[in-house]
């Protein structure tokens, strides 16, 4: 891979990569991509406008359950619980992942 890739930088959230994972494995799905679950991120036979939207569809649906949890008043930053108790995102957005796959 390219030197200075995005492999280099540090996660964010590392415990999110496999949820993350899932949910690209399955808009690749819903879009009719060929790509296997756990095909080790080669997408090689895929084209970057296909790639574009896999990427894209990620973002629109992780905007939209940040935007959600901000509606309910849960903390999208994982810090202690807002207001009426309910936890941070942090913790909520692995259950809601795992619901999804």
């Amino acid at each position: 891979m390219a030197r200075g890739s995005w492999n280099d930088r540090p996660k964010m959230v590392p415990e999110a990569h496999k949820a993350l994972d899932n949910m690209k494995y399955e808009i690749a799905s819903e879009l009719g991509l060929p790509v296997k679950q756990g095909s080790e991120d080669y997408w090689g036979h895929i084209s970057s406008r296909d790639c574009g939207k896999v990427g894209g569809q990620m973002l629109r649906r992780m905007v939209h359950f940040a935007e959600s949890a901000m509606a309910r008043g849960i903390s999208i930053y994982g810090s202690p619980p807002a207001q009426g108790g309910q936890q941070g995102l942090a913790g909520s957005e692995s259950e809601y992942m795992q619901r999804r796959s």
